[in-house]
């Protein structure tokens, strides 16, 4: 559960891993014994969060997954309750958030106990992020009934916003918590994170348990992997660094939204050629990125109790029944499948709650100011003989379209629509391996993990790094499949 107490940010102590631990075989570890009620437990909250997130299945003439078929149909049918809901939430986010700061500073005076019960300290933040809820918890009425200026609130800015994003996160979050939950308080986190560590520790510096939140942003959502992320983060098993790489590296788009940006450029055809460059772009990103700063000069300090990996070698064999133990103990220790589904719902609505207007006041702006300002058109121009050099067709267009998508990763796509075959993919791609844009992601990342920091000017710079390593990477796969006449 959201540990309050780690999220108070004016009081915490930051803790630091004395020494590394001792790396250890299979014949070192007390394997747990194969009792049926933890072993029962960890069995069934695998296989339904497998079921529920990683199982294919047909849906309206394409095959997903039943989280991406709940989440349409919720946000599909019955948009009006979304609405309301998501509403509610960015309102009550910003009175909060205000009702915490006027506490802490000493404006109103609250009785403790009333302060415990709102979990005042859990809505605390710094004066840049107070603001930016209580100007979402302004701006979410104007969008709802839709009372504004055309700029404002017209399709491609404030009813992309809400209708895009705002509704499909306020709904995202909470129902992937609980599912996700099951994972990581009976077993799951343990099982997947030690059969990913050969993988995801020498490649990208961070544990095997950060395999989880990758998985989950690829098959639910970004704000799901994050949501996974802070969860981690609260317990003491990720350090400020692991964070810091996971989301920036591993906050990824979903295999759906994948699906739509093909279709959007008319390249779904292409679409296992797309998924997997994506993945191989995602890699090859993240391998450099964890190795240079800024990444690599976060400190690996931790706000709880530092609960670390241990470092562990073996065969396959071996990591499994490692493995298989780790989650076996895990879920002896924790409470039912029904009391984590509770828990892991509550988690995300007060989570929801949490980021919500943020992400409205500041994806606005960003949404707006590409929509309705030369700025991109502008400071896209030196890339244009950039891109003419690297043979990619409609130099103009792609340039802009390059760099727009730290607004908004979608609008790219849409710019490009009619453009060359050969620059549709390498926008298609581009855009989706960028990860951070100011619409959602970006915004999510500095306010859920505000005590790291993440700031804003790293955003932009690992931005610019990931659209440089990109780009060259990006350009290869286009003339390699247009040189096989796929494009």
């Amino acid at each position: 559960m959201l540990d309050e107490a780690a999220w108070s940010k004016g009081d915490q102590e930051m803790k630091h891993v004395e020494a590394d631990p001792e790396t250890k075989s299979i014949e070192d570890i007390n394997l747990a014994e194969f009792q049926r009620k933890p072993v029962s437990k960890f069995v069934l909250a695998f296989l339904v969060g497998f079921f529920f997130f990683l199982v294919p299945v047909p849906w309206n003439g394409q095959i997903t997954v039943p989280f991406d078929i709940l989440i349409n149909y919720i946000t599909g049918t019955y948009p009006m309750f979304a609405g309301t809901y998501a509403l509610a939430l960015i309102v009550a986010g910003g009175f909060l958030t205000t009702l915490a700061e006027f506490r802490k500073h000493g404006l109103i005076s609250i009785k403790d106990t009333l302060a415990k019960q709102l979990a005042l300290p859990y809505w605390e933040t710094s004066v840049p992020f107070w603001f930016f809820r209580v100007a979402g918890a302004v701006l979410a009425p104007v969008l709802f009934f839709e009372v504004g200026p055309e700029w404002l609130i017209g399709p491609g800015t404030g009813g992309l916003v809400w209708g895009t994003l705002i509704l499909s996160v306020a709904v995202i979050i909470p129902i992937g918590a609980i599912f996700i939950n099951l994972f990581v308080e009976l077993g799951g986190l343990e099982f997947v994170g030690t059969m990913a560590r050969p993988i995801m520790r020498p490649l990208f510096k961070v544990p095997g348990r950060a395999a989880l939140d990758s998985v989950a942003s690829w098959v639910g959502s970004y704000s799901v992997g994050l949501y996974v992320t802070r969860n981690v983060f609260d317990r003491g098993e990720y350090s400020k660094r692991d964070v810091y790489i996971i989301s920036t590296c591993f906050a990824t788009v979903s295999i759906g939204f994948v699906g739509v940006v093909a279709a959007t450029v008319d390249l779904l055809e292409l679409f296992p050629i797309i998924f997997m460059s994506y993945l191989i772009c995602i890699a090859v990103t993240s391998f450099i990125l964890v190795r240079i700063p800024p990444l690599s000069r976060v400190p690996e300090s931790y706000i709880s109790e530092p609960n670390p990996e241990t470092p562990f070698q073996g065969s396959a064999k071996d990591y499994f029944r490692f493995g298989l133990s780790e989650a076996i103990e895990k879920a002896e220790e924790s409470g039912t499948i029904v009391d984590a589904s509770v828990r892991g719902f509550i988690d995300g609505i007060k989570l929801t709650i949490l980021i919500l207007g943020t992400i409205l006041s500041i994806g606005l702006a960003a949404v707006v100011v590409a929509e309705h300002t030369p700025v991109f058109n502008i400071i896209s121009q030196p890339l244009i003989p950039v891109f003419e050099l690297l043979g990619i067709p409609d130099a103009e267009v792609v340039a802009p379209a390059s760099i727009i998508g730290i607004t908004e990763m979608f609008i790219p796509a849409l710019l490009v629509a009619e453009a060359d075959a050969m620059a549709r993919f390498f926008i298609a791609l581009l855009s989706i391996s960028q990860l951070i844009f100011f619409s959602a992601t970006a915004p999510m990342m500095m306010d859920m993990f505000s005590d790291i920091p993440i700031r804003f000017r790293d955003l932009i710079l690992l931005f610019i790094m990931r659209t440089i390593i990109l780009i060259p990477i990006i350009t290869i796969i286009m003339h390699t499949l247009a040189a096989f006449g796929l494009l």
